[in-house]
């Protein structure tokens, strides 16, 4: 075995590359006798051949049977020390009305952000009250169509927010429930746990100036205060950070009872997933029972009742249960020099069809993920490869470091798995490509639940598409009535 100098540290040579890693890819995939990877029953060369490439294959029940989890999980470890648990999906992380309704029929509430989000989330039927409506700056419109649908919660980001949504609940003789939302001064990693004094981000307020504002909060007779909020990161492994958090909130929640109700404490979430195999990925059920474990044992030692605990899971629902398929392109050897040294390596570049208008995280955040040939098996020697897309961009990758036999070839498909977090909600038309569909795959049975965009729709918004198309119109009409003329009917021109 040859390890490629230029594979990453963390990047374990493979024994077999074409193995699927349990962790990675969603519950219900396959390598079939035929060599050809089946995603809930379904062919991913069957998939591609009907839907086009790229494609975010969903596996349906593994989407529907991690939410309940996640249900479950809470509701277990929180009823274990005399209180309840509401879990949001997070709707930032994809949103359609078909996951929407999956994901509440499991008994999940969802948080939006936009008023693009809560519009999806009312036309698939969800009720407002099931809603928190999260934002740093939520617009006056969004936030009178908050007030006015019921959502069950606004998140206030600023004392700005304040007025805002205390006026909009007036005008619709509403009284709206808020949480407030706090830089704690807790940030937790995947691999470390930091705690300082202030943060600089955009998000929450300070936890020294909380017991001024919620008293400005509830000076207003339209609002109704829940509680604090806190968001401590994204991607996280390990529960120390969220068990800080929870500390600092508590004593803050336990001075604020002294002038009202604080029915509830949101802890937020951001629960890692595996993207590689190198991941390390703490079970929910461990994170719930640790969460619960200090907020009681908390709450005692400040002598006050445990509250009801709302969390945001985040990316664990839908990440997991989502692969992206391509079709490869061109192959290309390319020879790097090594780091610290004069020896050279190849690292093998396999260009796609698609790149950072479907996957943007690798170049966003150097996010790193896995990939598998998915049509056929080869006992090629593994190769260090690195999945590139088709735009105009050198850091248009999508898969920094994996290994592939290193007979890869065009016209192999391939798939990438845990892209079903953050992937098409930040996809983009970069180089006018239209965003890849969203086919959802239960029990071999597949179904489109977003649509592929096509150039026309790349053209339906730009104006001199539309001009172009009055004036071909304006055209026929003229040629029509041209033909009307005397002499110039019944082909007689």
């Amino acid at each position: 075995m040859t390890v490629n100098p230029l594979a990453p540290g963390w990047l374990a040579h493979p024994d077999d590359a074409n193995a699927l890693a349990d962790a990675v890819w969603p519950r219900h995939s396959e390598r079939t006798a035929e060599g050809v990877v089946a995603l809930a029953g379904a062919a991913a060369t069957e998939l591609a051949r009907e839907f086009g490439t790229p494609l975010y294959v969903v596996d349906e029940a593994d989407a529907r049977e991690r939410a309940a989890e996640v249900k479950a999980a809470f509701d277990r470890a929180f009823e274990g020390v005399g209180s309840r648990a509401h879990v949001y999906y997070a709707g930032k992380a994809f949103l359609s009305i078909a996951v929407a309704r999956w994901v509440t029929a499991a008994g999940l509430n969802i948080d939006v952000c936009s008023g693009g989000e809560l519009a999806v989330a009312l036309a698939a039927g969800v009720d407002p009250a099931r809603l928190g409506f999260h934002g740093n700056n939520k617009s006056l419109a969004e936030i009178d169509r908050g007030v006015e649908v019921g959502v069950g919660a606004i998140v206030l980001d600023s004392v700005v927010e304040i007025e805002r949504v205390a006026r909009a609940a007036e005008r619709h003789d509403r009284v709206q429930a808020v949480r407030l939302r706090i830089n704690s001064g807790v940030h937790a990693s995947t691999h470390e746990f930091l705690a300082t004094a202030h943060e600089d981000q955009k998000f929450g307020v300070p936890l020294a100036e909380v017991p001024e504002i919620v008293a400005l909060i509830r000076s207003h007779p339209s609002l109704r205060f829940l509680g604090l909020h806190s968001h401590i990161g994204s991607q996280i492994f390990e529960s120390d950070g969220f068990a800080e958090a929870a500390r600092r909130l508590l004593a803050v929640h336990a001075e604020l009872l002294a002038g009202g109700e604080v029915p509830e404490l949101n802890l937020g979430g951001g629960f890692g997933i595996a993207y590689t195999g190198a991941d390390e990925v703490t079970p929910i059920a461990t994170i719930a029972w640790e969460l619960a474990r200090v907020v009681a044992e908390e709450c005692a030692s400040l002598g006050i009742p445990v509250p009801e605990v709302a969390v945001e899971p985040g990316r664990v629902i839908i990440g997991p249960s989502t692969v992206t398929l391509y079709e490869v392109g061109t192959v290309k050897d390319v020879t790097v020099s090594v780091a610290g040294s004069a020896a050279t390596a190849v690292r093998k570049y396999v260009s796609v069809d698609g790149g950072m208008s479907d996957n943007i995280r690798a170049a966003l955040y150097q996010a790193d993920y896995s990939v598998r040939i998915v049509n056929r098996v080869s006992d090629a020697a593994p190769a260090l490869v690195r999945i590139a897309g088709k735009h105009c961009e050198s850091g248009d990758i999508v898969v920094r470091a994996d290994y592939l036999p290193g007979d890869v070839e065009p016209g192999d498909l391939v798939a990438v798995p845990a892209t079903g977090a953050y992937c098409w909600s930040l996809a983009n038309n970069y180089n006018h490509l239209g965003r890849p569909a969203v086919v959802a795959v239960r029990d071999g049975i597949a179904r489109v639940i977003v649509r592929r965009e096509t150039e026309d729709d790349l053209l339906a918004r730009d104006m001199g598409a539309l001009e172009l198309g009055a004036k071909v119109i304006s055209d026929l009409r003229r040629d029509a009535s041209a033909d009307d003329r005397p002499g110039h009917r019944n082909g007689d021109k």
